[in-house]
């Protein structure tokens, strides 16, 4: 099985021979790896830890992370690839998109000294991990009727909320919660980062039952009245939003590096079968109603990823507003890419498109979730809208 190369990648002016070179290292890796060792890893309630682990000796966990905290001093440029092209193998690591890019990007921007040295070696080299708390089962997308509330006591803050559909927490070292200072009921808001060690006195957690196949499992948080310490606050608690998009940016550029990999993944699939079944005279793959959706999901896959390579410039280049703009426009496209070429590749395949041997069924759930994750589609919209094209707002 082979998938589907980006052709952009290619192009020198469009990425250097380093991001090349990375890339074809970590689809190598990929490649030794694939489908068959993550689905073994979901059937088996694991995690996929050696994978994990060779990725982490090879450097690629913490290529965005700063040298002088045992990062590759990359940026979410190179970390993107990583995802990418470990996913057009068959064998994405979600947990890429939480620990190094949301949590690591958020520390190495706004951490105190202390936690930098604390926590960004460890999330390098792979060796501890850190999820991300924001999602909350009253607000859904709309993060100014986020709850989580933190107050002072004394030196300490306490903190007390829900929080839903987290990855990874059972795995995690601790989580990266997204509260609310107290004067923010008030409707100005404030939203504060504060670590939480996962067994920190009050901090629980249940797991949401999912139907979609992946190692990473969701879950319900609670806090309640978790006392943590000064030094757990990350950044300027009047910070506000700047603290808070550090991370939700290369959230969005990284679901859409997820989501570009699925897709190129599926693609793969679906281009070595039609060149290769034969019902008639010629393989399935000369007919035009077969060759052209494969071939228009292409287009999507290699329009998307030029978008996410922008977004991940922009916010590597510190222009944190048109970043923003971009990474939303990449999660969109690239989630659309996914979603056309997974059902593509399903129908080219037919009945062979809903085994377990092909590997593509259970894609078609795991597809929704970059139209569905960090952001709806809708909201997405909701954005260009109003943000890019000045039109007002309908909430």
């Amino acid at each position: 099985m082979s998938n589907v190369p980006s052709k952009a990648a290619s192009n020198p002016v469009i990425e250097s021979e380093e991001h090349r070179a990375l890339r074809a290292a970590v689809a190598a890796l990929g490649k030794r790896y694939g489908r068959e060792y993550f689905a073994r890893v979901v059937a088996d309630g694991k995690h996929p830890d050696e994978l994990w682990a060779e990725a982490a000796k090879s450097g690629y966990l913490g290529v965005n992370l700063p040298e002088e905290y045992g990062g590759g001093g990359g940026g979410i440029v190179e970390l993107s690839l990583v995802l990418e092209e470990l996913g057009a193998a068959g064998c994405p690591l979600l947990m890429l998109v939480v620990s190094p890019a949301i949590c690591g990007t958020v520390i190495a921007r706004f951490g105190t000294e202390e936690q930098k040295r604390s926590w960004l070696p460890g999330l390098a080299d792979g060796s501890r991990t850190m999820a991300f708390g924001i999602t909350e089962p009253d607000a859904g997308s709309n993060s100014h009727r986020i709850t989580t509330t933190a107050r002072r006591d004394g030196g300490d803050w306490v903190l007390n909320g829900r929080k839903v559909f987290i990855s990874g927490v059972d795995i995690a070292d601790a989580t990266l919660i997204v509260g609310r200072t107290e004067d923010a009921r008030t409707g100005k808001l404030k939203p504060c980062l504060f670590i939480v060690p996962r067994d920190t006195p009050g901090f629980g957690r249940s797991p949401i039952p999912m139907e979609l196949a992946a190692p990473e499992k969701q879950f319900e948080l609670t806090l309640d009245e978790v006392r943590l310490p000064a030094g757990a606050l990350v950044g300027d608690e009047d910070a506000g939003l700047l603290q808070l998009f550090a991370g939700l940016n290369p959230e969005r550029i990284m679901t859409a590096a997820f989501a570009l990999g699925m897709g190129r993944y599926a693609l793969g699939r679906a281009v070595d079968y039609a060149r290769t079944r034969q019902v008639w005279k010629e393989p399935i793959g000369a007919h035009q109603a077969l060759a052209h959706p494969l071939a228009q999901s292409h287009i999507e896959l290699e329009l998307a990823g030029l978008m996410m390579r922008k977004a991940a410039l922009l916010y590597d280049a510190g222009d944190d507003l048109a970043a923003g703009e971009a990474a939303n426009m990449a999660k969109y496209a690239a989630a659309e890419a996914a979603v056309h070429a997974v059902d593509q590749a399903v129908h080219t395949l037919g009945g062979n498109g809903l085994t377990r041997e092909y590997g593509l069924a259970s894609l078609i759930t795991a597809a929704r979730v970059a139209r569905i994750a960090p952001v709806s589609r809708e909201m997405i919209l909701n954005f260009v809208s109003h943000q890019s094209l000045g039109l007002p707002k309908s909430y």
